[in-house]
């Protein structure tokens, strides 16, 4: 099955058959998921944000969440987040498919593994975003033309407030593509339970310092107008959608 996180602005999954909303219970809490189908191909789609809009950054229950897709059979995730730019090339509204990340959060749950019956281990953050799907979402982009930039690295900050200009300043100096705010830790709890995970960001303003003002409801704005975009992809991913996978993301090798 293909499960799909998204976040601010993208709340709902027009293409959805036969939709209805499951609340997963887990050891970590519960889970809202709306499961349908496209075409026969079964679907998971979670909005991380709740409901509304009602669920902060810094207070998702991002180990719920993925273990509430691990527990429906979910093999492959894509991630939707919107994203600040660190770069002038990448406008408002270019889609980036993410490759690598920096992360500045702090005070998550991060990991499965706390000790104690949980044990103890170490996962693999080589390549967190599996290249096998990542290869398959850039195929469906140019099947549909839709054009993707490649490499992306993403900046997971702790929000909710933007951040500031020296701070993307010293993001774009370290490498950053772009900069959001849920990235992680859900790629890497991804990784622990051995999903094959993929994300697309959707650039919805420059950074701090590179424009006069940033506020939520561009954000939305711009977000509402790249919808469409992103249901013609998940549209041609849902529909190609096979359940074998060709990549290492679920051995034993992975974590440790």
């Amino acid at each position: 099955m293909l499960g799909i996180i998204a976040g601010t602005g993208f709340y709902e999954m027009k293409m959805l058959q036969n939709a209805k909303v499951e609340h997963i219970a887990t050891a970590y809490g519960n889970a809202a998921v709306y499961l349908g189908e496209y075409l026969g191909k079964k679907l998971a789609f979670l909005p991380r944000h709740g409901k509304g809009h009602s669920i902060p950054p810094h207070l998702i229950n991002y180990r719920a969440n993925i273990e509430a897709l691990n527990s429906l059979g979910v093999k492959r995730i894509l991630a939707i987040n919107a994203v600040g730019s660190l770069k002038y090339e990448l406008p408002p509204g270019s889609l980036v498919l993410i490759n690598d990340f920096l992360d500045f959060t702090y005070g998550r749950e991060h990991t499965y593994f706390t000790g104690g019956e949980a044990g103890v281990g170490h996962v693999s953050m080589c390549e967190p975003y599996c290249k096998a799907w990542q290869k398959e979402i850039l195929s469906a982009a140019k099947n549909i033309g839709i054009e993707l930039f490649q490499n992306g690295v993403y900046v997971a900050t702790q929000g909710p407030r933007f951040e500031s200009p020296a701070e993307i300043k010293m993001f774009a100096m370290l490498g950053g593509t772009v900069v959001g705010m849920t990235g992680v830790p859900e790629v890497c709890l991804a990784a622990e339970k051995g999903l094959c995970y993929g994300a697309v960001s959707v650039v919805t303003n420059l950074g701090s310092g590179m424009t006069d003002n940033i506020a939520h409801g561009e954000v939305v704005g711009v977000m509402n107008k790249a919808n469409a975009a992103l249901e013609i992809l998940l549209e041609e991913l849902a529909a190609n959608y096979k359940a074998e996978r060709n990549c290492t993301c679920g051995s034993d090798s992975r974590c440790v």
